[in-house]
C-alpha cells in the first residue's frame, strides 16, 4: 500500500525568523520511528548523512503552543528541506516502538529559520507533559525522503489558559447565564465530622483548600487556588438555597454581605459541564489586596461586582441587594478563612444527592456550549 503524501506545507512565517505549524493534515504518516526503522512502503529513501538535530529547546510555550529551535551541524545543511517533529504526550511516550498507523503524532515542516512556532489545539491540550524529537529530511524528485537519524527525546509541559482563553469562555457562559434572581446568603454543605474538627482544630474557622481538578483542564486555578467553596443558587420558587445537596447534610450559611461587598473582588475562573444539559460557572471572590486577589489579579478576568451576568453585588436605598444568574449553577470560592461564628450550622431537611457532586469532575470536552478552540 502507498503510504500517505506528505501534501500539506506550513502557512507564511509571522516573521523572518519564525514559521507556524498550522492547519496540518495529521494523517498518521509511516515515517522512520526514533529508532531509525522504516516500512518498505514509506516512500523514505535509505538514510544519508543529513545532520542530526542537537541541543534542543522549547521557548514561548502556551496552552496550545511552542516555539522549537535546535542546533546543526553546517555539513550537507544547505540539502535540508522538511523538518519531521515527533510529538507525543509524555505517558504514551513507549508506544513510539511500535506506531499504529491511526497514531497522528507526526507533523512535517517545510525548512525555514528557527525557531519556529509549533501551533494546535488539535493536537496539543493545556497542561499535559509532552515529548518531542526531530529529525532532518531532504526530498528528491521521486517524492521520496532522505532523512538524518533523530534527535534527542526533550520533555515540557503545556501552559494553563491564559486571560485570553478565559476570556472566551466567559463570554461564551454570559450566552446562557439566563436572567438575574434575587439571593440574601451563600452557604457550603459538609458532613458533620467537618464543622466539628473545624471547631476543635481549626479555632472555628473554615480554612481555604487548594481547588480540585473539576472543570476544564486548562483552569488556571485547578491544584493552584487555595479556597472555600460556597454555593448560592436559589430555588426559583421559594428565592432560598435548595434543600437538597451533594456535599453533606449540614449546612453553614452566612449572610451575602459578609463575604462579598465593595471590599472585595470578583473573578471568573471556569465555565463547564459534566455531559449534562445544565452547566457550572466557577466565580472567585477574594478580598482586596489579599493573596487570593494577587494570585487571580494575574490569571483570571475580573468582573464588575455592580454589572456582570453571573453575580451581583449593588446598593438599593443604603441597603446591599445581590442577584445570580438563574441558568447555570455558580460554584463561589472564597479565598480567606471563613469564622462559623459569622454564619449558623444546620442539618437540611432535604436528600444528600453525591450523583451531582462535582468533585474532580471532568469536563465535556465535545459540549459546543462551553467549549472554546484550544486545548479542553
Amino acid at each position: 500500500m502507498e503510504a500517505p503524501r506528505l501534501a500539506h506545507t506550513m502557512s507564511s512565517p509571522t516573521s523572518p525568523c519564525e514559521e507556524v505549524i498550522k492547519n496540518l493534515s495529521l494523517e498518521a504518516i509511516q515515517l522512520c520511528d526514533r529508532d531509525g526503522n522504516k516500512s518498505q512502503d514509506s516512500g523514505i529513501a535509505e538514510m544519508e548523512e543529513l545532520p542530526v538535530p542537537h541541543n534542543i529547546k522549547i521557548s514561548n510555550i502556551t496552552c496550545d503552543s511552542f516555539k522549537i529551535c535546535w542546533d546543526m551541524d553546517a555539513k550537507s545543511k544547505d540539502r535540508i528541506t522538511h523538518y519531521f517533529i515527533d510529538l507525543n504526550k509524555k505517558e504514551n511516550k513507549n508506544s513510539n516502538k511500535f506506531k499504529h498507523k491511526d497514531v497522528p503524532t507526526k507533523l512535517v515542516a517545510k525548512a525555514v529559520p528557527l525557531p519556529m512556532t509549533v501551533r494546535g489545539h488539535w493536537f496539543l491540550s493545556p497542561r499535559t507533559e509532552y515529548t518531542v524529537a526531530v529529525q532532518t529530511a531532504s526530498k528528491q524528485v521521486d517524492g521520496d525522503y532522505v532523512v538524518s537519524e533523530w534527535s534527542e527525546i526533550i520533555e515540557f509541559c503545556t501552559a494553563d489558559y491564559s486571560k485570553v482563553h478565559l476570556t472566551q469562555l466567559l463570554e461564551k457562559a454570559e450566552v446562557i447565564a439566563g436572567r438575574m434572581l434575587k439571593l440574601s446568603v451563600f452557604y457550603r454543605n459538609q458532613h458533620k465530622e467537618y464543622f466539628d474538627y473545624t471547631r476543635e482544630h481549626h479555632g472555628n474557622a473554615m480554612q481555604p483548600s487548594v481547588k480540585d481538578n473539576s472543570g476544564s483542564h486548562g483552569s488556571p486555578i485547578s491544584g493552584k487556588l487555595e479556597g472555600v467553596f460556597f454555593s448560592c443558587n436559589t430555588e426559583f420558587n421559594t428565592g432560598k438555597p435548595p434543600q437538597d445537596s451533594p456535599y453533606g447534610r449540614y449546612r453553614f450559611e452566612i449572610a451575602a454581605e459578609k463575604l462579598f461587598n465593595p471590599n472585595t473582588n470578583l473573578y471568573f475562573g471556569d465555565f463547564y459541564c459534566m455531559y449534562t444539559a445544565y452547566h457550572y460557572v466557577i466565580l472567585v471572590i477574594a478580598p482586596v489586596g489579599s493573596p487570593g486577589d494577587e494570585f487571580c489579579k494575574q490569571r483570571l478576568p475580573q468582573l464588575n461586582i455592580k454589572d456582570n451576568k453571573f453575580l451581583t453585588c449593588d446598593e438599593e436605598d443604603g441597603v446591599l441587594v445581590y442577584h445570580h444568574a438563574q441558568d447555570v449553577i455558580l460554584e463561589v470560592i472564597y479565598t480567606d478563612p471563613v469564622d462559623l461564628s459569622l454564619g449558623t450550622v444546620a442539618e437540611i431537611t432535604g436528600h444528600q444527592l453525591m450523583s451531582l457532586s462535582t468533585a474532580n469532575a471532568k469536563k465535556d470536552p465535545s459540549c459546543k456550549t462551553c467549549n472554546i478552540s484550544v486545548g479542553r
